[in-house]
């Protein structure tokens, strides 16, 4: 995907290990970090450094994401300006070509993809949590846009779409441009059914159905970097609108064509043996099709898959089939859990980094199977591990380091091993707010025993068999 920069001067970090502990931590903390720290009471603890083996807790979770809501509550800016002298515009009678909103600390406030994740995330811990300021901060941002939307579709009708104001709303692309978004913006009309927010919807859901460019069996395919290309990423770019669009208008044409683009994402990039997602198909490339297991890419897949399954009818046609690729999926990819609790940047290659946005995205995707039923109570402790990572490197400024920045289709490997990760890159903020929900809800949700040196989930009450084990 194209890389959306900051105006921030932020240097590139590295995410070959868990991140190193901020200088703010006491020396508790170091030394559980040299060593790894376990539960207290487990005789032979599993011990790795840099490993945190212990249960979850709820007040450090919500502390970790108010941390990062604070962030974006501190960074996003509420204006428009001249781009061009970066002062400020309030006179909005007669669009300009340099009116812009006000980017210059990032894309907060933008309609992006990255921001419909980070939307999705919030709206969803404010469902958990019951704190309002999440739902708050979602709905500031989004009457924002509406009431400045027809300025800039006017300053587009004179100047040509600007890509300061609003361009992906304003002249919709790709699916990047509004299928993220769209399905929180769905999520978020529910919270406040303001009817310019229909508009949206609308407008997205026609753009999806109608406008896309699709393969003649109806997957959705780009023209970038050649025609056709599949990417994994537009599963999530598309499927949960299209869920949310069936579930707000009960219209089983939505949940139809989301079950067909799963359907089809896996048959031409899931690997049928080992449930992992390629990248992209490459058409063109024929048999040479390169194989590349990003982690992103198939973290992508199986949060769409799990927000389709989370709305999809149980009486769905489809559904049983949905179901039995999210399966397939998950189990492979929890083989590629590393030591540490983390995924890595390319899945198979013991030799990339350790990622933060792919681990959240299969932390989510796993809790949220979980907590559904979807997925028996043994893979609850994957989550668990996959949540303990990510918290490690949520930073006391409520940025997230580890996170590789956006990444296109490429056909080489090179490309993909050396992506930087930085603490500021977009892609992994909603993943994480989302991972930290969805972890809260699954500690709610069972009972745990801490036995035998490790941990086992049980539905709650339910007794446990000698040993700990239900």
């Amino acid at each position: 995907m194209a890389l959306l920069l900051t105006g921030s001067a932020l240097g590139i970090v590295a995410a070959c290990s868990p991140a190193p502990p901020p200088a703010t931590k006491d020396a508790a903390t170091k030394d559980w970090r040299e060593t790894g720290r376990s539960e207290p009471n487990f005789p032979l603890p599993s011990l790795a450094p840099g490993v945190d083996y212990t249960l979850p807790v709820e007040a450090d979770i919500r502390q970790a994401l108010d941390r990062v809501r604070g962030w974006f509550e501190r960074s996003t800016a509420y204006g428009v300006i001249d781009t061009a002298s970066g002062q400020p515009i309030t006179d909005f009678s007669k669009p300009t070509k340099t009116a812009g909103i006000d980017l210059r600390k990032g894309e907060f406030n933008d309609w992006t993809y990255s921001m419909g994740v980070v939307y999705a995330g919030m709206l969803a811990l404010a469902d958990v949590t019951k704190d309002p300021a999440y739902e708050q901060y979602v709905l500031k941002n989004f009457d924002f846009v509406f009431d400045h939307i027809d300025f800039f579709r006017r300053q587009a009708a004179e100047f040509g779409p600007q890509s300061y104001g609003y361009r992906r709303l304003v002249n919709m692309r790709e699916l990047d441009d509004c299928g993220a978004i769209g399905a929180a913006l769905i999520k978020a009309f529910r919270k406040k059914a303001d009817p310019r927010y229909r508009q949206g919807i609308d407008l997205v859901a026609d753009f999806i159905s109608n406008k896309m460019s699709r393969l003649p069996d109806r997957t959705l395919a780009r023209h970038r970097p050649q025609w056709p290309t599949v990417w994994a990423d537009d599963a999530y770019m598309s499927i949960p609108f299209l869920a949310q669009m069936g579930d707000l208008t009960g219209d089983r044409k939505y949940f139809d064509d989301g079950a067909l683009q799963v359907i089809k994402f896996a048959e031409y990039l899931m690997d049928p043996v080992t449930g992992l997602f390629d990248h992209t198909y490459f058409a063109n490339a024929g048999a040479d099709d390169p194989d590349v297991h990003w982690g992103r890419a198939g973290g992508w897949v199986v949060m769409a898959m799990a927000e389709l399954l989370s709305v999809m009818p149980e009486s769905h046609p489809q559904r049983a089939k949905v179901l039995e690729i999210f399966r397939k999926s998950i189990k492979g990819h929890v083989a590629l859990q590393t030591a540490t609790g983390f995924w890595r940047q390319l899945l198979d290659r013991p030799d990339s980094y350790l990622e933060t946005s792919a681990t959240a995205m299969f932390t989510f995707a796993i809790a949220r199977g979980v907590n559904r039923g979807w997925l028996p109570l043994i893979y609850a402790p994957v989550a668990q591990t996959g949540w303990k990572a990510v918290e490690q490197r949520i930073r006391p400024d409520g940025m997230v380091d580890g996170t590789s920045v956006a990444t296109t289709a490429a056909y080489d490997m090179v490309y993909y091993y050396s992506r930087p990760a930085r603490p500021d890159a977009m892609q992994g903020f909603g993943a994480v707010l989302l991972a930290g929900a969805e972890v809260i809800t699954m500690l709610r949700q069972f009972d745990v025993d801490k036995t035998l040196n490790t941990f086992h989930y049980r539905p709650k009450g339910a007794p446990t068999t000698p040993g700990g084990r239900p």
